[in-house]
């Protein structure tokens, strides 16, 4: 399952808009910088308390995802953010039909934390916030990102 790359203009556009919401002015930096501008705005929205906006969070959330793509290569792990976004990645066998035997599952702002170096693999797992099965479902070696 390979997620569509997210075009940076629909990235900018939700940063601008979560930014607008906040009270702050658009983005003004680089087009390289507007992926990790937007990681940085929707956690700062966690961090007071609230929820992003929806396409923000989906923006974030998939850019991180494409970052661990250009890491971890492959398509033996999925890696699951309801409702935005699923990857597969991880060299290794590569599966083809029904459930995938290597899956993780996170929720957006923890998806976030962990891509970000805010939280630990192991943290998250022991306190249920991701779930991985499979014996190739661990990502610690590729978080955080960057």
């Amino acid at each position: 399952m390979a997620a569509r790359r997210l075009d940076p203009a629909k990235i900018h556009a939700a940063l601008d808009a979560q930014l607008a919401e906040l009270g702050d002015p658009p983005f003004s930096g680089p087009a390289a910088g507007v992926g990790a501008a937007c990681v940085a705005v929707v956690l700062r929205v966690y961090d007071l308390g609230g929820q992003p906006l929806r396409e923000a969070a989906r923006a974030a959330v998939r850019y991180l995802l494409e970052e661990l793509v250009a890491v971890a290569p492959g398509r033996t792990v999925e890696v699951r953010v309801p409702p935005y976004a699923a990857v597969q990645c991880v060299e290794g066998p590569r599966h083809t039909r029904g459930t995938p035997p290597n899956v993780v599952q996170i929720e957006a702002r923890t998806w976030l934390e962990l891509a970000t170096g805010r939280t630990a693999w192991g943290d998250a797992i022991a306190d249920g916030r991701a779930t991985a099965s499979g014996s190739r479902a661990d990502l610690s070696a590729y978080l955080p990102l960057g």
